[in-house]
């Protein structure tokens, strides 16, 4: 897909979300469901409520999260894919967390590692490292052992193997799994930054609506919507960089 084709995507969706915000905040008439024209006039107001620098702490802790969950689940995943011993071992430990919903752990990580940025990094981390760490996993297991067969009668090394085979092999399934994750990763930022924490758009958003001003609270909202689509962009371009293949 063109660039050309994702930013037609973009503007159409955009332009569908407003016509609809549009439509139901005429018909709901509230002040607690501003117009989109509404929010929009106001946006130049939000410099002076900093939140610039709410979106540059938020973007600080997902990019963080995100890193450190795909260090650890890449190299978890890779060493339940090739060691049978491993797989074993770990299996039934990822298999049985995985499911637990970890935002329930956010009190124990508050107790644990603090109040600050320590505690909402490691929440995302702990969503986020097993869903990574399954999808490489398996994204390697599916590789079909006829795909080695050509490098290996040319005498491949196991590292020349893992670098011409393997990595780009597993490489779209971890792009689309990076995708999620930012997803994720944004949605329990706005869970998590509304404890313990006066910096980062979670809170921003949770402290508008207290404080009754739904147009900044619509504006925060827009904020971080826009925040996750660049990401996506950024994830775009990187496919297209690292996966040419795929072209």
């Amino acid at each position: 897909m063109t660039y050309k084709v994702k930013i037609k995507l973009f503007l159409q969706g955009f332009i569908m979300i407003n016509i609809l915000w549009y439509i139901l905040a005429i018909l709901v008439n509230t002040r607690v469901l501003p117009t989109p024209i509404d929010v929009y006039l106001n946006l130049n107001s939000l410099y002076d409520n900093r939140l610039h620098i709410h979106i540059l702490v938020s973007l600080y802790r997902v990019i963080l999260g995100v890193g450190i969950s795909l260090f650890l689940g890449v190299s978890i995943g890779l060493l339940m894919a090739y060691s049978k011993s491993w797989n074993k071992v770990l299996n039934p430990l990822v298999y049985f967390t995985y499911p637990i919903p970890k935002t329930a752990l956010l009190p124990v990580a508050m107790l644990l590692f603090g109040l600050g940025d320590s505690s909402k990094v490691i929440i995302i981390v702990l969503i986020l490292v097993f869903q990574v760490i399954i999808a490489v996993r398996d994204a390697v297991l599916n590789i079909s052992q006829e795909t080695y067969n050509p490098i290996r009668s040319l005498g491949a090394s196991k590292i020349q193997i893992f670098r011409y085979i393997t990595i780009p092999a597993i490489l779209p399934a971890m792009l689309t799994n990076l995708r999620l994750s930012i997803g994720t990763a944004l949605s329990i930022l706005f869970f998590a930054e509304g404890y313990g924490t006066q910096l980062g758009i979670g809170y921003y958003i949770l402290d508008a609506w207290t404080r009754i001003d739904y147009i900044g609270m619509y504006a925060g909202i827009v904020a971080i919507s826009l925040f996750g689509f660049v990401l996506f962009v950024l994830i775009d371009i990187l496919e297209e960089a690292v996966c040419k293949w795929k072209a």
